[in-house]
C-alpha cells in the first residue's frame, strides 16, 4: 500500500484575520486580550456582572485602583464592545457603566478565570514558597 500525501490547502488570509491569532505578532486580538485579561479589566468585568453602576460606586467596589486606571479600562472596555457608558446631562455629571451582551459573556469566561484562582491559592502559595526556598 502506498502512502498518500495529504492534500494542504492554505486558508484564506481573510479566514484567519476573520478568525484571529493571537499568537502571530500583529494580530488585532492581542490588544483585545490585554484588555480583557488586565488586573483592573478583570474586577471590573466582575463587578458589573451584578448590574449597573456609576464610576464612584465602581472604583469603590475595585479596592486599590485610581481615577486613571479606572478611567482608562473603562474607555478600553467600552472601544471593545463590552461596556456600555451612558452619559446623563446633568450637574453634577452622572454617567453609568453596565455590561453590554457580549461583555456579558467575556464576563464569564474571566470570572471562571478569577474563580479558580482563589480556589488554587493554597496550591499556588505553596508553589511560590517552594521556589522561594529552593
Amino acid at each position: 500500500m502506498t502512502k498518500q500525501s495529504p492534500v494542504l490547502t492554505q486558508e484564506p488570509l481573510s479566514d484567519r484575520v476573520r478568525r484571529g491569532d493571537l499568537m502571530a505578532a500583529q494580530c488585532p486580538s492581542r490588544d483585545v486580550l490585554k484588555h480583557v485579561t488586565s488586573r483592573w479589566a478583570v474586577l471590573v468585568l466582575m463587578a458589573l456582572e451584578d448590574g449597573t453602576l456609576r464610576f464612584s460606586a465602581l472604583r469603590q467596589q475595585i479596592g486599590g485602583v485610581s481615577e486613571r486606571m479606572l478611567a482608562q479600562t473603562l474607555q478600553a472596555l467600552t472601544a471593545d464592545g463590552f461596556v456600555n457608558r451612558v452619559s446623563f446631562d446633568v450637574v453634577p455629571p452622572h454617567v453609568e457603566y453596565s455590561l453590554t451582551p457580549l461583555g456579558r459573556e467575556v464576563a464569564e469566561k474571566v470570572r471562571g478565570l478569577a474563580d479558580w484562582i482563589e480556589v488554587s491559592m493554597p496550591r499556588i502559595a505553596a508553589a511560590q514558597l517552594e521556589r522561594l526556598q529552593g
